[in-house]
């Protein structure tokens, strides 16, 4: 794994045009990311790794590890199969900083990276076709795997990180012990009935800002962005106050989304109109391994449609499929109720057994 001190060194290196004049218009760079994700995590108080893992065609993808020191394979530390956290779409690693210490307490081996094209790991272009985008981070979750020498895990991953957590479940089976979907995009297909449900006016913008990528609007707001950000989302700021007072974490969230557009140009073409996918999930979920325990986590107060759940529950009569509800919770459960969160994380852990995976 590249220390912090060789990938600045790197990044450098083969800083472009981008590192240099767009930063003139929007008061980011990488350097400030990477303060900014310094002071985020500066709260924890467990002991932790970090660095970046070299994946395929010279990528990185920024990992933190928990109970990982000298890990050999998922049962190292004596504790069962490691329990791996993907973000969602315009997230990091830092935003699960009020999960990882007390999910890690318990001596499990935890790691959470940053998803190809976000946060600090490596910008690749992206396919424009939307299977190859796809496998693009399926692959790469998977070269991450082989390098972190994780023999079988716990696969947890939120919105978009859930999306690609299925994918790779689907793709290899053999490496997942447990899947844990929250707030998970990418199962239902876009309804086929006429979209009376769409207020015109958000057909007229999205229409408007359909040749652009998803977070284009952050950007363009140059000096202002920081500002929009806090108005825009001030809810981030009392979802993490009981760590911060201050705009640290929309700080943190501004500088991952101003740097060069990558994964969110990935999910773009991964999607159509309004959101929805362009392979769902639902569509492919009968091939995924009948012995595969899978668990969904939804907010009670969450927009995002739990039924996706019911579904799978009925396309999988005898296997382990479940439905968690957390309670006061909206689309960031894990960080509206990080207790209860974190509680029914550990309890779908500790069901599962440490069996070596079986080879193909």
């Amino acid at each position: 794994m590249r220390t912090d001190e060789e990938q600045k060194e790197l990044t450098e290196h083969r800083s472009g045009w981008s590192s240099v004049w767009w930063p003139s218009w929007c008061p980011t760079s990488p350097t400030h990311l990477s303060r900014a994700e310094d002071k985020i995590l500066s709260a924890l108080s467990i002991s932790f790794s970090r660095g970046f893992v070299s994946v395929s065609s010279g990528q990185q993808i920024r990992t933190l590890v928990f109970n990982g020191e000298g890990l050999r394979g998922a049962g190292s530390a004596g504790e069962g199969p490691a329990l791996v956290l993907l973000h969602g779409f315009g997230a990091a690693v830092g935003l699960w900083v009020l999960n990882l210490q007390a999910l890690a307490q318990a001596g499990r081996p935890v790691l959470a990276l940053d998803l190809l094209g976000f946060g600090r790991s490596s910008r690749p272009v992206f396919s424009t076709d939307p299977q190859q985008a796809e496998q693009q981070q399926v692959e790469a979750l998977e070269h991450w795997r082989s390098q972190q020498r994780v023999e079988s895990m716990i696969l947890l991953g939120h919105h978009l990180g859930a999306y690609i957590s299925a994918a790779y479940a689907l793709a290899y089976p053999q490496r997942v012990k447990h899947l844990i979907l929250v707030e998970p995009w990418g199962f239902s297909a876009r309804p086929s009935a006429p979209e009376r449900w769409v207020p015109f006016w958000i057909k007229v913008f999205g229409a408007a800002m359909n040749p652009f990528n998803p977070l284009a609007l952050l950007r363009l707001a140059g000096p202002l962005g920081p500002l929009l950000l806090q108005l825009l989302r001030s809810d981030f700021k009392q979802k993490y106050s009981a760590l911060f007072s201050d705009n640290t974490v929309p700080d943190y969230i501004y500088h991952i989304n101003t740097q060069t557009a990558s994964g969110e140009v990935g999910f773009k073409n991964m999607t159509v109109p309004y959101g929805w996918p362009q392979h769902p999930l639902l569509e492919r979920m009968d091939k995924i391994s009948p012995s595969l325990p899978i668990s969904f986590i939804y907010g009670s107060r969450s927009c995002i449609d739990g039924q996706s759940g019911r579904i799978l529950q009925e396309m999988r009569p005898g296997s382990h499929t479940e439905v968690i509800v957390i309670q006061g919770a909206g689309h960031y459960v894990f960080a509206d109720q990080p207790e209860d969160f974190n509680r029914a994380v550990l309890e779908i852990c500790n069901s599962v057994k440490h069996t070596e995976p079986q080879n193909n």
